[in-house]
């Protein structure tokens, strides 16, 4: 089992960034954080970097539940999505496999409501 999904998509890379913001709502995340690793490798260690964005995706109500079944889940929230520039036009988007790494956790209602996320990431790619 990878710990990942992905996919490929032609478009500017800003445009992919709000294609897949945008997407994510349809789903019912948010994103609770932004990181620029481009410009944080700049600032911090002055290393050019191709775009890449971190996107930290909270779907709150599947967040809680998840909660309610582990209060040490918070350690593997929120889902994961890099945005990044792979150059001649084309961006991938890839998001966290959340049954890959909480499934180890051996709780069946967390392997279920992983599989829900996972249902979810895989319609957000599919619908860029």
């Amino acid at each position: 089992m990878t710990f990942y999904i992905a996919k490929t998509i032609r478009a500017p890379f800003d445009a992919a960034i709000e294609k897949v913001t945008a997407a994510l709502k349809v789903e019912g995340f948010g994103v609770l954080t932004d990181i620029d690793v481009s410009a944080t490798l700049k600032k911090k260690i002055g290393v050019d970097w191709r775009p890449y964005r971190i996107l930290g995706a909270c779907n709150p109500p599947l967040a809680h539940r998840a909660l309610q079944a582990e209060d040490k889940i918070g350690t593997m929230l929120p889902c994961n999505v890099i945005v990044q520039d792979l150059g001649n036009g084309e961006v991938e988007v890839a998001a966290i496999d959340p049954a890959a790494s909480m499934e180890r956790v051996g709780k069946p209602e967390l392997t279920e409501l992983a599989h829900t996320v996972r249902t979810k990431l895989q319609a957000v790619l599919a619908s860029l």
